[in-house]
């Protein structure tokens, strides 16, 4: 089979209503290497960067609550510092370069997905202005 480890994927298929933070950037624990009390952080199986995580807020107004949080894992070898939060808002809008999935199935016997990053930024805009018919089309 082709398909050997995490699937590449775009921001916008993963969260196409966009995401945002709700938690801190941790670094993210390895299990079998920290013992007595001494934390050793993860590294990622692949690249060997170290892993930190997120907790994210899907933007998809369809979800059920349960299902609207989700972790991100970064790969970086340096602690990502999140975009700055945006004033009137009550979370901060973030976006996602170098997306992964790595499908598995949970606890529950359930499908779920391990989704890892390369960066993490402040949303591009999207929004596209579209002339008016007549007045701005030449």
């Amino acid at each position: 089979m082709a398909l050997q480890g995490p699937i590449p994927v775009t921001f916008a298929m993963v969260f196409p209503h966009g995401c945002y933070i709700v938690g801190e950037v941790e670094p993210v624990k390895d299990f079998d290497a920290s013992t007595g009390g001494r934390f050793v952080q993860s590294r990622d199986k692949q690249t060997a960067e170290l892993v930190w995580q997120v907790a994210v807020m899907d933007g998809d107004p369809t979800l059920k609550p349960a299902q609207k949080t989700v972790a991100v894992k970064i790969l970086s070898p340096v602690q990502p510092v999140p975009p700055q939060p945006m004033p009137g808002l009550p979370f901060t809008p973030v976006e996602f370069d170098g997306v992964s999935v790595t499908p598995y199935v949970n606890a529950a016997g359930r499908l779920a997905y391990s989704i890892k990053v390369r960066e993490m930024h402040t949303p591009r805009t999207t929004a596209h202005t579209k002339p008016q018919s007549g007045k701005d089309a030449a």
